[in-house]
């Protein structure tokens, strides 16, 4: 009985999916909106969290930052070992400049990666993301339907957690600080 009792006090209690040694979301390449190429080695000791999203979303992405800037805020001084990184899955219209305006408006620390269509598509299929580009009124004028939900990799660059987009705001301040402790 006190076997058991150790190894369930050892477990971190997440509020989160916990997805420990899942087999995906271990590579990224892409270029940060400061025209840095980046790499997920270049995060290690730190928590990364990893959101698919795009400047011209109407509703997920703006709210899944601005709760991710939340969390950093009710992380205070440990928020410095996290790194929330937007992978955008519009290439097209997500350009340096756009990132670099969109995404440190939420929180100056905050990232935004893009890359050309191939190496979307790459990093999307890495972390079991869909995304499809949606026709608008005019050429310019489309969406893209895309998947919401976040992934937290570890200090040490393993793969944690799945973040639902609608629990952001209410798990995601917890669950760092236990992959911070």
């Amino acid at each position: 009985m006190l076997a058991l009792a150790a190894c369930d006090g050892a477990a971190p209690k997440f509020k989160s999916t916990d997805i420990t040694g899942a087999d995906y979301g271990k590579r990224l390449e892409l270029t940060d909106h400061n025209g840095k190429a980046r790499r997920l080695e270049d995060f290690r000791g730190k928590a990364v969290v990893v959101f698919f999203g795009f400047t011209r979303c109407p509703d997920v992405c703006p709210t899944t930052l601005a709760d991710a800037a939340q969390a950093m805020r009710q992380l205070g001084p440990d928020a410095e070992r996290v790194q929330v990184l937007l992978v955008s899955v519009d290439p097209e219209r997500d350009t340096q400049e756009a990132l670099a305006k969109y995404v440190p408006a939420f929180d100056a620390r905050f990232l935004g990666l893009r890359g050309d269509l191939e190496a979307t598509r790459r990093a999307a299929r890495e972390f079991k993301v869909y995304f499809e580009k949606r026709p608008g009124k005019s050429p310019q004028d489309y969406s893209i339907d895309h998947s919401a939900q976040s992934y937290v990799l570890d200090p040490q660059g393993r793969l944690r957690l799945f973040v639902r987009h609608d629990r952001i705001a209410e798990d995601l301040a917890p669950d760092l600080r236990v992959l911070l402790q």
